[in-house]
């Protein structure tokens, strides 16, 4: 089915306020969620609706929380989300990172125990409306999803990354990811009727990889949010070795460094740690050569002969943009199982579609 972005936006907002959220952060709630979907990131979209709703009823993720400073020293912040939605305390702690490096030229900002945080790649797109280039490592304490290259037992979250480089009078680069093969998302996509699975995005407990999301979620009533943890396997991670070691780094440090924890079996809650770092382009760009020469390598980059007869080379951030526009006037797609979790949801919570 496809639903009209505004539409979307306004149903999950009162589907949040029902529950208990005030009408400010469930208007960020929503409109971060549908973002997600206008962007083609169905995984970081209203499917997680369900999730979050559960998390609020079960009380591991807290309704309207405001961010606690930790310590403040020179370009250094550290930051507590105080298990408060990600959609309220993530873009606090980048509008602080921000307003630090606009004074400094640099800052580095680390973030705990904050709810899920949602499209990371939207924090790089913050920072780069306001000329700045921002690294963000991201990691998830308590989501034990992703085997280690070489294993088949779950050890890591799907520990997130995103780069974002701001080119002015231009679109900006947001490379956006999860190291693992596919978002958790994605596999929660496909378990409810969606996008098929590339073939080896899950392994076994016998070592073999599959497609199958069952493998991480068990056997599930589709009308019931699956419950990662009932699965018998584990998530695999994007380049083998590579995306093993970069969700490695991610984990000691948005998780260990922030002090939000390295993930593992044995936390109450489901929260994000992000360590961030910001660095202001006017401080680097002393001869105001840097969008000129971004756009110079950009197009050289392009210029390479696609493998594909009807293919096209595309940086990060331009299948998201082709997406947007195309979903902002058609609708944005949704799977029949996807929506049917997601008016179950509301109704619970006295909401009824008038979709």
């Amino acid at each position: 089915m496809l639903i009209q972005a505004d539409t979307l936006t306004d149903y999950i907002r009162k589907i949040f306020v029902a529950s208990g959220c005030s009408d400010a952060e469930s208007a960020r709630i929503s409109g971060n969620l549908v973002d997600a979907n206008l962007n083609g990131h169905d995984s970081h979209g209203v499917i997680r609706t369900p999730r979050y709703l559960q998390w609020l009823r079960e009380e591991k993720l807290l309704p309207d929380r405001d961010l606690s400073t930790v310590s403040e020293s020179g370009s250094l912040l550290i930051l507590d989300g105080n298990y408060g939605f990600g959609q309220t305390v993530g873009p606090l702690a980048v509008e602080r990172g921000i307003a630090l490096t606009q004074e400094l030229g640099v800052a580095v900002v680390a973030l705990k125990h904050a709810g899920h945080l949602g499209r990371i790649g939207a924090f790089a797109e913050m920072a780069a409306e306001r000329d700045q280039v921002s690294i963000h490592f991201v990691n998830v304490a308590g989501s034990v999803l992703v085997a280690p290259f070489g294993g088949t037992e779950r050890r890591m979250s799907t520990a997130p990354v995103a780069i974002g480089v701001p080119v002015r009078n231009d679109a900006p680069i947001i490379l956006d990811f999860a190291t693992s093969l596919v978002a958790e998302g994605k596999i929660l996509v496909a378990a409810k009727g969606g996008k098929p699975l590339p073939a080896d995005s899950l392994v076994g407990p016998d070592g073999n990889t599959t497609g199958d999301p069952t493998l991480l979620y068990g056997d599930a009533d589709p009308a019931v949010t699956p419950d990662q943890r009932r699965g018998p396997g584990a998530m695999t991670t994007m380049g083998a070795h590579k995306g093993s070691g970069l969700a490695l780094m991610c984990e000691l440090l948005a998780g260990a460094l922030t002090g939000s924890g390295a993930t593992g079996p044995d936390y109450p809650r489901v929260y994000n740690g992000m360590l961030s770092i910001y660095m202001s382009v006017d401080r680097f760009d002393t001869d105001d050569s840097f969008a000129a020469e971004i756009k110079r390598y950009v197009a050289y980059f392009k210029s390479s002969k696609p493998a594909a007869p009807d293919g096209e080379v595309l940086v990060p951030g331009e299948p998201e943009q082709r997406v947007r526009t195309e979903r902002l006037g058609n609708g944005i797609p949704l799977a029949n199982d996807a929506w049917a979790a997601i008016v179950k949801a509301g109704e619970q919570a006295g909401v009824h579609a008038a979709i």
